[in-house]
């Protein structure tokens, strides 16, 4: 059984869990990267905005910062990395991925209208880049979900932008070397108790998470 530690707070990762349980996991939430080694692989969640010091800004419009769990999510990823182990962020988690490795974050988009939660999620258009794993997976165009006032600006190092939105907002990203992926939408409303008409099967993703684990 594949080993899942959910770097997030107890409580509002429910979601994350049931989903990969359903496909044959077994998940643990915790941010002590300590115990980083005992897992097969590594999902960072939802939740607040990044604290805009952590890539070099001043807060311009940044909301629910929480600067304790930033830095221990950043600790678990760097952990992941050095152990060269598989990473997927999903929303926040992937704006926290490209601010590891020295990306920025758009703290407010000036289309946010059309991404943020607004009661409930939003659907957009998506285009994948050919070849990459989103294509793949779903193909060339494609709705996602969307909760999100915030978005990646610059990329990092080894990171490439593999999915956008009509806007040109960041959906997707991978590492041109390691296994790590982030998504701007929330694949785990996307599937089983919480599959929509509306957009595809999240589970595809997840599923494609598993499956690059060693173990």
């Amino acid at each position: 059984m594949k080993k899942i530690v959910i770097a997030g707070n107890s409580g509002s990762t429910e979601n994350y869990a049931e989903a990969l349980t359903r496909l044959g996991a077994s998940c643990t939430v915790t941010t002590d990267c300590r115990f980083a080694g005992d897992f097969d692989a590594l999902l960072l969640p939802g939740g607040g905005d990044i604290d805009p010091v952590l890539f070099g800004e001043s807060d311009h419009g940044s909301r629910k910062i929480e600067p304790g769990l930033d830095r221990k999510q950043l600790a678990m990823l760097d952990a992941f990395v050095r152990l060269s182990r598989p990473v997927l962020g999903i929303c926040k988690g992937m704006q926290i991925i490209n601010v590891y490795f020295g990306g920025g974050v758009i703290q407010d988009l000036p289309t946010n209208y059309a991404h943020q939660y607004d009661g409930r999620d939003q659907v957009h258009p998506s285009h994948a880049v050919p070849g990459s794993i989103f294509h793949q997976l779903y193909g060339a165009d494609f709705n996602v979900n969307s909760a999100h006032h915030q978005g990646i600006g610059s990329p990092g190092r080894g990171l490439s932008v593999v999915q956008y939105a009509p806007d040109g907002v960041a959906e997707g990203i991978v590492h041109e070397n390691l296994p790590v992926i982030g998504v701007q939408w929330h694949p785990e409303r996307m599937c089983f108790a919480y599959r929509r008409e509306d957009t595809p099967d999240g589970s595809l993703l997840l599923s494609h998470f598993l499956s690059l684990t060693v173990s």
